[in-house]
């Protein structure tokens, strides 16, 4: 019988095309991944691999088991996933995605509950910016993920594999470096007090953000930063140092490593909301269960 971890080493050097890349994928050292694929070909009783100047390439024979050494791995995956399921949340894995803001503000009292009622549960956590998360679960490399969609914006429908459930709602608020007359005043500030002001755009890059800033254009903010990547800790230093003015979800105005003052806008149609994504035709008690530990930790969030 071929041991797993030798037929997983072959499929790794097949997809990495050289066995110091597949080493390095697996988490091996070079000698020691070349030790089990030598035990693998004195087990198939054939020369498996080719190896040349620019990597390693599989023989007819390599080929030959690399088809079925796939259909066992992804047999054995199935298993295991089935009896995580039987055995509810006395094992099994939950896989997380998140996108950065929930990862750091969010996540971690949810996953810490989770941790302490279910130890036994394998947890991995991924960063995938929206909407890649609801990706990564209609493809199942992901059980749950966060995402987010901003207002006003044409709102994209999901894949028909999974469903999105509204964790989170909340205002986009005005953020400027301390003591800016914008964010001295009390009550909401009219978007039209913007015009002419100095903008830090996230546009054109961050697509869920178009109608945010289409809204901020039609009010006359110029963009006077363009921010490239959704990195809101980025946006928050640019506007401590006083280069302009940003529109950002009020927990990230609440929780900025930098100094900012902020102020809520009027009227109050600038909004991100903060989903939940989960297979429709797939459920897992690890997954229901955080789900409900979710809903729980950012409805005191919101609160």
């Amino acid at each position: 019988m071929y041991d797993p971890t030798r037929l997983a080493a072959l499929v790794a050097v097949s997809e990495a095309g050289s066995i110091t890349r597949a080493a390095e994928r697996l988490g091996y050292t070079v000698p020691a991944l070349s030790q089990q694929l030598a035990k693998l070909e004195r087990e198939a009783g054939a020369a498996l691999l080719v190896r040349h100047h620019r990597g390693a390439r599989l023989t007819g024979a390599g080929e030959l088991l690399l088809a079925r050494a796939r259909r066992v791995l992804d047999e054995m995956e199935l298993a295991r996933h089935e009896l995580a399921q039987l055995v509810g949340l006395g094992g099994g894995r939950l896989r997380v995605a998140t996108f950065t803001t929930a990862g750091i503000h969010l996540l971690p009292p949810a996953l810490t509950a989770f941790r302490r009622a279910h130890p036994d549960v394998e947890l991995t956590v991924t960063g995938h910016e929206p909407p890649l998360g609801v990706a990564a679960v209609a493809a199942g490399d992901a059980d749950v993920a966060l995402t987010h969609t901003y207002e006003p914006a044409e709102l994209p429908a999901p894949p028909a594999s999974v469903t999105l459930e509204p964790v989170l709602v909340e205002e986009l608020v005005l953020v400027t470096a301390p003591g800016h007359a914008l964010t001295a005043g009390t009550g909401r500030l009219p978007l039209a007090e913007l015009a002419g002001q100095p903008l830090i755009s996230m546009a054109p890059a961050h697509p869920a953000r178009h109608g945010v800033e289409a809204a901020l254009a039609r009010a006359g903010a110029a963009p006077a930063v363009l921010v490239e990547t959704p990195d809101y800790a980025l946006v928050c230093a640019m506007v401590s140092a006083g280069l302009g003015a940003a529109v950002v979800p009020e927990m990230v105005a609440r929780t900025a490593a930098t100094p900012v003052g902020f102020r809520p806008l009027e009227p109050g149609e600038l909004r991100r909301t903060i989903w939940v994504c989960h297979r429709t035709d797939e459920s897992s008690p690890a997954a229901d269960t955080f789900r409900a530990l979710l809903r729980g930790t950012f409805g005191r969030s919101a609160t």
